[in-house]
């Protein structure tokens, strides 16, 4: 079995910060991409950030220069530094990681829960 589990989530005011985390466990035996997507009220989810196990990232136009990507590979984690907050960016926020098992040595998708951001006053 694979898990990722997410958090950091929660109610934030406009210009505000959350970081999210996003860890991968059971049995894992290497992770290629990682990532964030969301999904807003009546929308569909869409990227919003990813970074590859060699480091380069990949960002969505509305979040480039205020949300920030990072990895630790040795802890199978992702994290999503969000910094100036727009109500725009309320949302459902998932992990999504391409994992491969100890069962199978073959890559595929894992998705998270996903965790509520809301940026309101």
């Amino acid at each position: 079995q694979v898990h990722l589990v997410e958090s950091g989530g929660g109610l934030v005011q406009p210009g505000g910060s959350l970081r999210l985390s996003c860890a991968g466990s059971g049995n894992i035996f290497s992770i290629n991409a990682m990532g964030w997507y969301r999904q807003a009220p009546g929308k569909e989810r869409e990227l919003v950030a990813r970074t590859t196990s060699g480091g380069s990232t990949d960002y969505a136009d509305s979040v480039k220069g205020r949300f920030t990507i990072s990895r630790e590979n040795t802890k199978n984690t992702v994290h999503l530094q969000m910094n100036s907050l727009r109500p725009e960016d309320t949302a459902v926020y998932y992990c999504n990681a391409n994992i491969a098992s100890t069962f199978t040595y073959i890559s595929r998708e894992f998705w998270g829960q996903g965790t509520l951001v809301t940026v309101s006053s």
